[in-house]
């Protein structure tokens, strides 16, 4: 891993709040209400896609990713978890795991580009951030 000069996008920054680092990985909440939506950014510097990873590095990031989206869909009972590393508008490699509902605003079609993001309120967050200790906090050995 090439944690050598990594440092977060100004943007995943600014839409997100930190939830933990892990082996690979910032895990971090996107901060729009409207959908459980964490992301998983590779301390990897100048990476922006996933076969650029070390093979070691790759294994890692798909262990954290099921991980994660297991851990989401038992926490949320989603009716769909949806994953992707897109990278169109900001570069840095990073994989976002978006818990879906039917019903939800933008089902059944993505949720990129459909509606403006609406930030949790500050008692919404605590609670969203409470919700996502566990999972976060996860014992690595």
């Amino acid at each position: 891993m090439n944690e050598q000069c990594f440092t977060l996008d100004e943007r995943l920054s600014n839409d997100t709040v930190k939830l933990a680092s892990w082996p690979l990985s910032e895990v971090l909440l996107m901060n729009d209400r409207q959908y459980p939506w964490v992301i998983l950014v590779p301390r990897c510097a100048g990476v922006t896609e996933i076969y650029q990873l070390s093979e070691a590095d790759q294994l890692q990031l798909l262990y954290e990713s099921s991980y994660l989206g297991q851990q989401l869909m038992s926490a949320y009972m989603g009716d769909k978890l949806n994953v992707a590393a897109l990278g169109n508008v900001v570069k840095q490699l990073h994989l976002h795991h978006v818990v879906r509902f039917e019903g939800d605003i933008s089902w059944p079609g993505p949720i990129w580009g459909k509606h403006p993001v609406v930030q949790y309120t500050d008692e919404e967050l605590d609670q969203q951030l409470e919700k996502l200790q566990k999972i976060a906090n996860k014992r690595w050995d």
